[in-house]
């Protein structure tokens, strides 16, 4: 997921390039998953963290982005974004995944990237969207559009260790336009069969051009409303006392949900001193 995060530095040189593309993979022409080796390791990070990613202005960009001119005085400044980690934190590469932005700065540039090139990656990871606000024997529900699946995806290995299933109980809420858009669709499908405590629910907005999908259909946010439908396929009750709630993604789709937990079912969004049981990401 990109973040607001936006900055500049005032000059850079190949040697700010600090980590290496080890893989990519390419989900549709828009959508891919970029794995990251840092040169200085271990990169420690909590699951659901970011890490800030960056290119020079004169770095290739891929063909079908908008035209951009850059000023020559400017060519050698970096462009940094922040990005959801979506790797979990036992694993010694940082994984990413980005959806493109014909108009954007950064990752037209970002798609241009092949494995072995290199790249800006920030010194440390942030943020607060993570997993130790939750209190031992809690549910956890995680809705997301889009990339907002991203710290999913970490916090899902993380507590699976990467070979396991999650002790606690958890559900993926995932809505995307199409069914090719649903990133990181085998791996859930998988933990979804194997494991009793975890589930896996996708959702497509557009079946009517999409005439291969069966499952749920909808905008995320409606969906969502239907609290029945949302307990059976979570398998454990959507209720305050029990379950957390994570939301990230499309802006709209937030502030609908959020309003809907806390005034229909009680949900507290607390803030970041003092954590409810719903917790938002609100950067996009």
């Amino acid at each position: 997921m990109d973040h607001a995060y936006q900055g500049e530095l005032c000059m850079s040189t190949a040697n700010d390039y600090n980590a290496t593309v080890v893989e990519r993979l390419d989900i549709t022409p828009n959508l891919m998953i970029i794995r990251v080796k840092p040169d200085v390791t271990p990169f420690p990070f909590l699951a659901g963290q970011f890490a800030i990613l960056g290119l020079q202005r004169n770095a290739p960009r891929i063909p079908e982005a908008d035209p951009e001119e850059v000023p020559e005085d400017k060519a050698l400044r970096l462009v940094r974004r922040a990005y959801s980690i979506s790797s979990g934190s036992h694993e010694t590469h940082l994984e990413f995944y980005i959806s493109l932005v014909q108009s954007g700065e950064l990752t037209p540039r970002l798609f241009a990237l092949a494995v072995g090139e290199r790249l800006f990656l920030g010194k440390s990871a942030s943020g607060h969207f993570t997993l130790d606000r939750v209190p031992p024997g809690h549910n956890i529900l995680m809705v997301s559009t889009g990339t907002g699946l991203a710290p999913y995806i970490s916090m899902v290995r993380t507590m699976a260790l990467g070979i396991g299933c999650p002790i606690t109980p958890m559900a993926v809420v995932h809505g995307a336009s199409y069914s090719w858009d649903l990133g990181y669709r085998t791996e859930l499908e998988g933990l979804n069969r194997q494991c009793d405590h975890f589930r896996y629910v996708p959702v497509v907005s557009r079946p009517q051009d999409d005439k291969d999908w069966s499952g749920r259909t909808g905008r995320l946010n409606v969906w969502v409303e239907n609290k029945k439908a949302l307990e059976e396929a979570c398998g454990f009750p959507v209720d305050p006392a029990h379950t957390h709630i994570f939301l990230c993604g499309n802006p709209g789709m937030i502030e609908f949900t959020e309003k809907y937990f806390v005034e229909q079912c009680g949900y507290d969004a607390g803030s970041k001193k003092e954590p409810g049981n719903l917790h938002a990401e609100k950067y996009w």
